[in-house]
């Protein structure tokens, strides 16, 4: 996603209702508006693996996994992450929540910045959350920050494996990036069937 400057302050209320209408998703970072651009295959391809990866291992469970078209909202920002785990009693979320446990996003060479700063300071004060993950498209590096680990990143890389402690699941840095066609998985993969 590339985030463009649109040029006026809006309300909250004014930027909810102008996204039930619009073709285009924003996100809302403390009045301004920021249209967001398509994904690219890699970002879509490990989006669409974390996104299936928790739901499995959610089904039946009180948590559920959304994507990208759902928003999430802090205190003054609204935002779109590329995948969110949400735990609650209730059967409607609306059009954004406000508790997620879970947050995941794919970092691109455009929104890596905005993802590691202004993201994670903001998503950092919602209560609920105890995960926020970043990983990387162009080369395979998966980011966990912990609020049980007073949010200090640890990183993961292909052959090691992540536990998302807030959901008890492990999956191995090779399965979220399966199917990924970048140099370190390419590189990884070839090594993997020589040793075999």
């Amino acid at each position: 996603m590339n985030l463009k400057y649109a040029v006026n302050y809006i309300s909250e209320d004014e930027y909810l209702e102008g996204e039930e209408i619009s073709d285009i998703k924003h996100e809302y970072i403390d009045g301004e508006v920021w249209e967001m651009a398509g994904a690219s295959p890699r970002h879509n391809i490990i989006t669409s693996a974390v996104s299936r990866h928790f739901g499995n291992h959610l089904e039946g469970a009180r948590c559920t996994t959304v994507s990208s078209d759902f928003k999430v909202k802090t205190t003054d920002c609204f935002f779109y992450p590329d995948v969110v785990v949400l735990c609650s009693d209730d059967d409607e979320y609306n059009y954004f929540t406000d508790k997620p446990l879970i947050i995941v996003e794919v970092l691109s060479k455009n929104t890596r910045k905005i993802d590691q700063t202004i993201k994670m300071a903001s998503y950092k004060t919602l209560p609920s959350l105890q995960e926020y993950v970043l990983i990387k498209q162009d080369f395979a590096e998966v980011e966990v920050c912990r609020r049980n680990n007073n949010w200090i990143s640890e990183r993961y890389f292909l052959g090691d494996d992540v536990t998302f402690q807030s959901i008890d699941l492990t999956l191995s840095v090779e399965a979220i990036y399966n199917r990924v066609q970048n140099e370190d998985v390419l590189e990884f993969l070839q090594a993997k069937a020589q040793e075999a």
